[in-house]
């Protein structure tokens, strides 16, 4: 750790040396220690330390952007110099108005030293909680194991320097099959709170119940989506609609569509950077405060996230502290989800289904129309036929073409308990999303596979 009186050194000489009207310097830093398995056993051990300090230099509203990776003070000469040339080349942007003045910014304890600390051997002993039991039942596991800590930081020449390091444990698991295979992932800012053992049950659960899948019609079904699935699902819809870029381009669902009610009334999604049961960060890559932001309330749509950018397109507008490191295409972006819980358990859900679906996720996701919230996707890692109020045997994948609003429209049943999953588009950063289990009355599946 390069510690927060060392970094705010190092970001306020960058500053001082910059020639521009106004200077902003982000700087990330992420040391990763991975253990990966397959077979059963663990192949690989791996650790990297990444750090990139990013200048947005800004002359009469023209702006340029340059990166580093060395710290010393002629390369924070350097890249100022770069993003400070790189602006003197750029067109005026009429809508910037200017970098963020400083404001108050929370205090959170985000930082765990036994995760930041842990050793091979320690990830080794949780790889083995899940290989042992998985060889014992004749399955190949495969997966990850990683921990993480992080420092960021921002400053820029309006005064303002905010600072947070952080942690992450994360581990992900697929169990194998002849004919099946089985998921379970979990992740906890606190390697202590990862229980390697649960996980691996629940993913051998999956494998053996998934051997020899049968057949069945693609068609309209009534799905049980676990919170996996309906992590990702979230994710989408954030990526489609939550960011204020989309809005003000007309590409969101939400754009013209404030105040409309857009999927049942059980169904609310909210971001909130401070949250403790996430993966909390109180300040976004600009350096203004996080807060809580309320997307959807009760099925009715209430606004999207704002960075300063997009905030000063707005009349009296201001940031929700949600703007990723620039330059960047997708504008302000949500990473601290979360949906609101039910009364439901999983085994409720079941019970009262007379035909339908369990999906434990998907993968292969991709937007097919913005405005609509379509997507296309496939199950994966245990899809099972649901009759009578019971799992009757798994089935071969399918394919889904399904819009989600329309499809969290028909949430019949919300699961009383939130589950943090995490998602590929936070690899860059810290990040999560607190999830409930789903039962939709309507989900459209397309086509099917052979496996």
């Amino acid at each position: 750790m390069l510690g927060e009186a060392k970094l705010r050194e190092r970001l306020e000489y960058a500053l001082s040396t910059s020639k521009a009207d106004q200077t902003e310097v982000v700087f990330v830093r992420e040391r990763e220690q991975l253990t990966r398995f397959a077979n059963s056993y663990i192949h690989q051990n791996v650790s990297k330390d990444d750090l990139d300090l990013r200048v947005r230099a800004v002359l009469e509203r023209k702006i340029g952007i340059a990166s580093t990776s060395d710290l010393s003070d002629e390369a924070l000469r350097g890249v100022v110099e770069s993003a400070t040339t790189a602006a003197s080349y750029q067109q005026k942007n009429p809508y910037f108005l200017s970098l963020p003045w400083p404001r108050p910014i929370p205090r959170i304890h985000g930082f765990v030293e036994r995760t930041a600390t842990c050793t091979p051997q320690r990830r080794a002993k949780a790889v083995r909680e899940i290989c042992v039991p998985a060889k014992e039942q004749g399955l190949n596991a495969s997966g990850a194991l990683a921990t993480r800590d992080y420092e960021y930081a921002v400053g820029n020449s309006l005064g303002l320097f905010a600072y947070y390091p952080t942690t992450l444990a994360d581990l992900r698991t697929v169990i194998m099959s002849d004919t099946g295979s089985g998921y379970a992932a979990a992740v906890s800012l606190d390697i202590d709170a990862l229980d390697a053992a649960a996980v691996g049950r629940e993913a051998i659960d999956k494998a053996l119940r998934s051997r020899n899948p049968v057949d069945v019609a693609p068609g309209e079904y009534t799905v049980i989506l676990e919170e996996y699935a309906v992590g990702s699902l979230v994710v989408y819809l954030a990526y489609m609609g939550f960011g204020a870029q989309a809005y003000q381009e007309g590409q969101s669902f939400m754009s013209g569509r404030l105040g409309q009610k857009v999927t049942g009334e059980n169904i609310s999604i909210w971001d909130d950077g401070l949250d403790l049961r996430n993966l909390p960060m109180p300040f976004d890559f600009e350096g203004v405060p996080k807060q809580r932001v309320d997307l959807i309330s009760k099925g009715v749509v209430r606004g999207p996230v704002y960075d300063t950018y997009t905030a000063g397109k707005e009349p009296a507008r201001t940031s929700t502290g949600h703007a990723l490191p620039a330059p960047n295409d997708i504008g302000p972006f949500t990473w601290n989800l979360a949906m609101e819980t039910g009364q439901a358990t999983k085994e409720e859900m079941l019970a009262s289904t007379d035909k339908g679906l369990w999906v434990t996720r998907v993968h292969y996701v991709r937007p097919v129309h913005p405005l609509k919230t379509v997507v296309t996707g496939m199950t994966r890692d245990g899809t099972f036929l649901i009759e009578n109020g019971e799992i009757v045997a798994p089935v071969k994948n399918l394919r889904f073409t399904q819009s989600i609003l329309e499809a969290f429209a028909e949430a019949e049943e919300i699961g009383r308990e939130a589950v943090l999953t995490r998602e590929a588009f936070f690899e860059n950063f810290i990040g999560g999303i607190r999830i409930p289990a789903l039962k939709l009355r309507k989900f459209v599946f397309t086509s099917a596979t052979e496996f």
